[in-house]
């Protein structure tokens, strides 16, 4: 087959740095976007906290002798300065030269507080050190403690620490001596620490409180988690009381004092990440006398601007004198750092617009609700819907959608909250699948718990209702719900 040459057309799509940056800003949340400017003023020095200065100071005429040195030359460099010109469009003074170095800044008085907190191995290593252990029983305690997860488990079995000592730190032990170091650490508090499941973690709980207080109602207690825990898991209550020969009374206290232990007796000592600990929301939406209206939190609105030093820069080599190719590859580098921190803060503002539209767009499909605050007021809602309102792509709603909060004066929301499919009533009428679960939730709520209903029996009132569903439907949405099934819902 010969070679040959060919000329062809094609049309071809792609996203600018901008478009690709706004994109992944429009996807952080309030609670992290300060991290991310930070990063981004770390990472561009032409990039600064503040607001711009409007007010321009009067051009300096250049001195005679700078003239002189430039001679001719300075025609050859006319392409350039009218460059620097369109960067200098802000005449505020750089910090540097306010600065006094005879007079020192005053320091901020007053210590900043900081919260301190002690991890779990720093408790379980504290009562370590208060039983009589010799140098190689204390490092295979520590080998255990260190193996033992955030929620206070230890679900590494022995023979795999036996062999982590052995490789590891060059320690020789026996499963026996793991094993009786393992129950010593299981008397440590928090009581049912150590535990390898949460049977275990239960029985060491319940023979802990059997030894201060002896009641039937604990011993009982410990028999079914000792004996019967996967009935009492399933709720078999009927072969409980069978097996154990208890009476219904004796079950419910013996429960009762169940539901009383930690599951996760490690978990109040477990590091949490502060970004999970508290909602922010990017949107308070106010109610005026029946009109909700918007306001966008203030971090989502910093102010930046682009750093004063670098322009001064930029104009100090304007009046300088012929550029070296050093000196013009200094002047690129300021450049693209000045270009970059005008994107940034375009895309900050970008971010906002968006921000703004959309979630005004939300409010005016569901006007209802964020006056009412009633769930079965929200109307079906697709990201199509909101795309077309506000002539934006169906992409980038849903990246505004993600892991956004609204505040509202009925409690904060995520905004796929309000996002729902339409389902159709026996008049013909579309109604939102929120509403839906809604009026599930509230049958589930009201039910006998010592006979719940079944999922054919929630259909049943639901049909009755006027809401043409199947009962698979209902199932679907009761696991959405995380609701469990009759069964598991059953109490004494």
């Amino acid at each position: 087959m010969a070679l040959y040459q060919g000329l062809h057309q094609k049309l071809q799509q792609k996203l600018s740095p901008q478009q690709i940056q706004l994109m992944k800003l429009l996807q952080v949340p309030t609670a992290t976007l300060d991290e991310r400017i930070k990063e981004e003023i770390e990472e561009n020095p032409a990039l600064e906290l503040g607001k711009d200065e409007l007010d321009h100071e009067p051009e300096q005429e250049p001195t005679e002798s700078s003239e002189d040195f430039m001679g001719d030359e300075s025609s050859a460099d006319d392409e350039m300065s009218a460059e620097f010109e369109e960067y200098d469009d802000d005449g505020e003074i750089a910090d540097y030269k306010l600065k006094d170095d005879l007079v020192p800044e005053l320091q901020e008085s007053g210590a900043i507080p900081h919260p301190t907190s002690v991890s779990l191995h720093e408790i379980l290593l504290d009562q370590l050190r208060l039983l009589n252990l010799n140098h190689h029983q204390s490092a295979i305690a520590e080998q255990i403690i260190g193996s033992i997860d955030d929620d206070g488990y230890l679900r590494r079995d022995t023979n795999s620490i036996v062999d982590d000592l052995a490789f590891k730190q060059n320690i020789e032990s026996t499963e026996e001596e793991v094993e009786a170091l393992i129950a010593s650490i299981q008397q440590f508090d928090p009581p049912g620490i150590g535990a390898r499941d949460v049977r275990e973690s239960l029985i060491i709980q319940l023979r802990r409180k059997l030894k201060l207080t002896s009641s039937i109602s604990q011993k009982n207690a410990l028999r079914i988690v000792d004996f019967h825990f996967d009935e009492f898991t399933k709720r078999h209550y009927d072969k409980i009381i069978k097996s154990l020969e208890l009476t219904e009374e004796q079950l419910r206290d013996a429960i009762a004092d169940i539901k009383k232990l930690n599951p996760r007796p490690g978990a109040h000592f477990a590091s949490v990440n502060k970004a999970e600990q508290y909602i922010v929301p990017d949107f308070f939406v106010y109610n005026n006398n029946g009109i909700p209206e918007l306001s966008l939190n203030q971090r989502n609105a910093p102010e930046l601007k682009v750093s004063g030093e670098y322009r001064d820069m930029l104009k100090d080599y304007e009046r300088g004198s012929k550029q070296d190719k050093r000196q013009k590859e200094a002047v690129t580098f300021i450049r693209q750092k000045i270009d970059a921190a005008k994107w940034f803060i375009d895309a900050i503002k970008q971010r906002q617009h968006t921000l703004s539209i959309t979630m005004q767009a939300i409010i005016d499909h569901q006007k209802n609700f964020f006056i009412t605050g009633d769930e079965t007021s929200i109307r079906p809602m697709i990201l199509r819907d909101i795309a077309e309102k506000t002539n934006l792509d169906i992409s980038t709603i849903s990246r505004v959608a993600n892991s956004k909060f609204v505040q509202t004066e009925f409690g904060s929301f995520r905004l796929k909250h309000f996002f729902s499919e339409a389902l159709s009533t026996e008049s013909g009428e579309e109604v939102s699948t929120r509403e839906v679960k809604t009026i599930l939730q509230e049958f589930v709520d009201a039910e006998d718990k010592q006979r719940p209903l079944s999922d054919d029996e929630l259909t049943e009132m639901l049909q009755s209702r006027g809401y043409n569903i199947a009962r698979r439907t209902v199932a679907k949405y009761r696991e959405l719900l995380n609701i469990p099934v009759a069964r598991m819902r059953k109490e004494l």
